[in-house]
């Protein structure tokens, strides 16, 4: 059973530097503002920060040099005391707990993964990264046999016997990772991690981070200045300006919905097509009918809406999608089976798919991409003009005018002709509801 308990909890943190700090927090909480406090020779790092971090999730905290980011990591394994407020980690407080507690729930809980490597220049690989065990007594052919297990997850396992200064920069970073998940805490801090290594040695540092926290489940918090890098890592992110958290949400929250124009104008860069997922901009299926309403269901929808094609679904399963040219070519024929016409969709999607593995698909695909769950039910549609809207950072007019992805190919007064030849309009039957979401 997962445990309810926050991996960490700051409550109403503040700190403060210089004389009488406590005052100043009490201006603070007045409402008096950082450079109001600066004025009287204090120095507000961190205003009134307040986030939870739940058990094996990567938690972002993200800002400009000089926003408090750094300062609130060292409030959370108690290498700076707060002002006021108070952090928790597993539920025990940081603030309350003696020396020798602080230690323990260091070595138990909290592992740090620092900049610039930290390593030891006189250790081989494989003795740095057991370093943390072999600090709590661990014995020494254990401690070994444990670092070469983490070692062969970060790609190090054939260098564990090299020293330092034979290594790369990312393998450098590697190990002091490697240090952090040999350690066996739940938790990993990382400050400004990876911004000392090359974009590329960088973008293959965050992919293996998130690869190994799917498969280890470790709890981390990762401070960073590069909304990039934090829309790629984060689960949630808390963006910080002048020492106050302005915003805590998911990528997706953070970039479609920014708090105010500061976070704006932050995530206008962004590359939205590696945020933004298929369910974040779907819409509801307009052009879609139910196998049950046979061929003239689909040629009447197909009409009313002036859509060159329709999804196909049986109950609220996906199986497929028909033109106006087959259905207007089935009714002629007498076929009134619309499932014998039914051709497979090959532009599926998973709710969680980035639009960037969209995009190739919609511009290949003849119909709206079809979003589907794991048992093919049909959760939405994403018409070109909406995934090219969301990409732009546009709003798209589909809430009121249906937007038709596929022209038709029949006139429209040649389906009405067919129909009515065949005995007018389509059998009454809910084409517009049967099978929807």
């Amino acid at each position: 059973m997962t445990s309810t308990t926050p991996a960490v909890e700051a409550k109403n943190l503040f700190k403060v530097f210089g004389r009488n700090a406590s005052a100043a927090v009490e201006r603070l909480k007045s409402g008096a503002s950082r450079s109001d406090v600066a004025a009287k020779g204090n120095t507000a790092a961190v205003i009134d920060a307040s986030f939870t971090v739940n058990p094996g999730e990567i938690f972002v905290i993200m800002g400009l040099s000089g926003s408090g980011k750094s300062t609130i990591i060292r409030m959370l394994n108690g290498l700076l005391e707060p002002t006021a407020g108070d952090v928790t980690v597993q539920g025990h407080s940081i603030g309350s707990a003696s020396s020798s507690e602080l230690r323990a729930i260091r070595q138990r809980s909290i592992s740090m993964v620092f900049q610039h490597f930290a390593l030891l220049p006189h250790r081989t690989v494989i003795d740095n990264a057991a370093y943390a065990l072999e600090i709590q007594g661990v014995g020494k052919d254990e401690r070994r046999a444990r670092a070469m297990e983490i070692l062969e997850k970060v790609g190090l396992g054939d260098r564990a016997e090299a020293m330092p200064d034979e290594l790369s920069g990312g393998m450098r970073q590697r190990v002091g990772l490697a240090r952090a998940l040999t350690a066996g805490t739940d938790i990993l801090l990382m400050d400004e991690a990876f911004s000392a290594l090359d974009p590329l040695i960088r973008r293959e540092m965050q992919e293996q981070l998130v690869e190994l926290q799917q498969e280890l489940g470790r709890t981390i918090i990762f401070i960073t200045h590069d909304l990039n890098e934090a829309m790629f890592l984060g689960d949630r992110i808390a963006v910080m300006r002048d020492g106050r958290i302005v915003q805590n949400g998911t990528p997706e929250e953070i970039l479609t919905d920014p708090a105010n124009d500061y976070v704006a104008q932050f995530v206008q860069d962004v590359d939205r097509a590696r945020v933004l997922t298929a369910s974040s901009v779907m819409e509801a299926p307009a052009a879609m009918v139910p196998v049950s309403a046979g061929v003239r269901g689909a040629l009447k929808v197909m009409r009313d809406l002036q859509s060159g094609s329709v999804l196909v679904t049986d109950g609220r399963r996906l199986i497929g999608a028909v033109t106006d040219r087959a259905v207007v070519r089935a009714v002629k024929n007498g076929n009134t089976d619309l499932r014998s016409i039914v051709r497979g969709s090959a532009a599926v999607v998973g709710p969680d798919e980035p639009l960037a593995d969209v995009i190739e698909r919609s511009v290949e695909s003849p119909v709206p991409i079809a979003v589907v769950d794991e048992s093919g039910r049909l959760l939405g549609t994403i018409p070109r003009v909406v995934l090219l809207a969301a990409l732009g950072n546009v709003e798209p007019t589909t809430t009121e005018i249906p937007v038709i992805d596929v022209p038709m190919t029949v006139p429209v007064a040649e389906i009405s002709e067919t129909l009515a030849a065949v005995g007018g309009a389509a059998d009454p039957v809910d084409t517009a509801t049967e099978g929807g979401v």
